[in-house]
């Protein structure tokens, strides 16, 4: 287990949030970003999963937010983003994407 996975759901639909276990808690920032892992950790701290868990919950969703190398790793090896679609605050990768 090396992520926590939590699914919300809203009116559009499922929103996806997972972030590597050793983030939470942490706050990133750098000149151009900034995310607070501590103030926000009840929208990723779901359950305790592995990477193939959060690819099987990226088949169908509105929005997905996920934080680390592991969680971002999984969208990325299975070609939800390519490279150029990741960003980085003091190189920790993240992504955010929304169908609409």
């Amino acid at each position: 287990m090396n992520l926590y996975l939590k699914v919300h759901r809203d009116q559009k639909g499922r929103i996806v949030a997972a972030c590597d276990i050793g983030l939470i808690g942490k706050i990133l920032q750098d000149n151009k970003a900034y995310m607070d892992l501590d103030k926000h950790r009840d929208f990723f701290m779901g359950e305790e999963v592995d990477e193939k868990r959060l690819e099987e919950e990226l088949d169908e969703f509105a929005s997905v937010n996920l934080v680390g190398e592991h969680s971002v790793g999984v969208a990325l090896r299975i070609k939800l983003v390519g490279k150029k679609d990741v960003m980085y605050i003091n190189s920790i990768p993240y992504i955010q994407i929304y169908r609409i």
